[in-house]
């Protein structure tokens, strides 16, 4: 866990969340601003900062890739967008690589 990281405190059970599924080595919860019908977060309970970070670590990230794909069968989805910002410029907010799970509408192309 990094001190001061709003995901590992969520992880650990120190900030409620509404979890929707998880693992040894995922926690998936609600987004508190969702952009979609369904917006689930997949956070990986090993703390890395972002994505470029993930791929110096392999298991963290093929138990992340694993967990967005448990997520989804878990919440009965067939189409979902997965989005991952990284860096400050990109809009990452917490420096915690997490995946954000969207459906349950029409996503347009290209986003944002």
């Amino acid at each position: 866990m990094a001190k001061d990281c709003l995901f590992c405190s969520i992880v650990a059970g120190e900030v409620p969340a509404t979890t929707v599924y998880q693992n040894a080595d995922v926690v998936a919860f609600d987004d508190l601003n969702p952009q979609a019908p369904t917006h689930v977060l997949v956070v990986p309970r090993k703390h890395v900062p972002d994505l470029a970070e993930l791929g110096t670590d392999p298991h963290t990230s093929a138990a992340l890739t694993a967990g967005i794909r448990a997520t989804a069968e878990h919440l009965g989805l067939a189409d979902f967008r997965t989005v991952f910002n990284t860096g400050a410029g990109a809009q990452q907010t917490v420096f915690h690589v997490h995946a954000h799970v969207l459906a349950g509408r029409e996503f347009s192309w290209p986003p944002g």
